[in-house]
């Protein structure tokens, strides 16, 4: 199943439905999306964004991202929330090319699971009770976006390796991510050879922090994050159907 949405502007855009899960379920598709930022849409890309019938729009930037690259456009047509569940802001063009590049995303990783926890609730309650079709996003739809996703995943029971794949599918995007960023900053060099990459190895090592600490995800979701098992069951309800 090819999960992307062809846009022109935008490019790690997908539909999170179509995994089977371990009982041999399967995650809806056309309800739930994730994606880069929606800041970019315009023109045949806009158009093609409202056939989806989007009702709900989560933004997981920063108040001054959304402030210099833009919100979705006609936002008040939405339910609009702004929860940036990243609190400790880096930047990924100026990584130090010497460091592992997979250990230090995953040491960012486990910030974000720690100091968002409370927006990463919120976002899950929203992917759980908000009626119609729901998009969640970031800049690049890949490290804050692939954190959501593969929590999302995890708790409907999709096995691992298709968790890892889902968060790896941005790597079909990299090169145009990478032209994007060089294209909004002339002048500046890109001095971190793996910028929009994400190998499946980033959120293995996440999963593992998180499992050594908490025991297992589902254990961070309901320990850290304060997961209420009635939003498990709505989620599951909402984005699971039999055969």
């Amino acid at each position: 199943m090819d999960r992307h949405v062809t846009l022109e502007r935008l490019h790690n855009f997908r539909d999170l439905g179509g995994y089977r899960t371990v009982d041999n379920r399967q995650v809806v598709t056309g309800t739930v999306y994730r994606a880069d930022s929606l800041g970019k849409l315009q023109g045949p890309d806009w158009e093609t964004f409202l056939q989806l019938g989007i009702r709900t729009v989560i933004d997981l930037r920063y108040p001054w991202e959304i402030e210099t690259k833009g919100r979705v456009p006609e936002a008040e047509r939405f339910t609009y929330v702004n929860l940036s569940i990243e609190h400790r802001p880096y930047d990924q063009a100026t990584i130090d090319p010497d460091l592992d590049p997979w250990r230090y995303l995953a040491d960012r990783f486990a910030e974000v699971a720690e100091d968002g926890a409370q927006e990463i609730r919120q976002v899950i309650e929203h992917l759980a009770e908000d009626p119609g079709p729901l998009v969640f996003h970031c800049t690049s739809g890949k490290d804050r976006t692939g954190l959501v996703a593969a929590l999302v995943l995890t708790l409907l029971d999709v096995p691992r390796p298709d968790v890892l794949a889902d968060f790896a599918l941005t790597e079909l995007a990299t090169d145009r991510l990478a032209a994007d960023w060089r294209t909004a900053n002339p002048g500046r060099t890109l001095s971190w050879p793996s910028y929009g990459r994400a190998p499946a190895i980033i959120m293995e090592l996440v999963f593992a922090d998180l499992e050594a600490t908490y025991g297992s995800v589902p254990g961070y979701l309901k320990d850290k994050v304060e997961l209420k098992d009635e939003t498990v069951r709505l989620l599951r309800r909402r984005l699971l159907v039999d055969g």
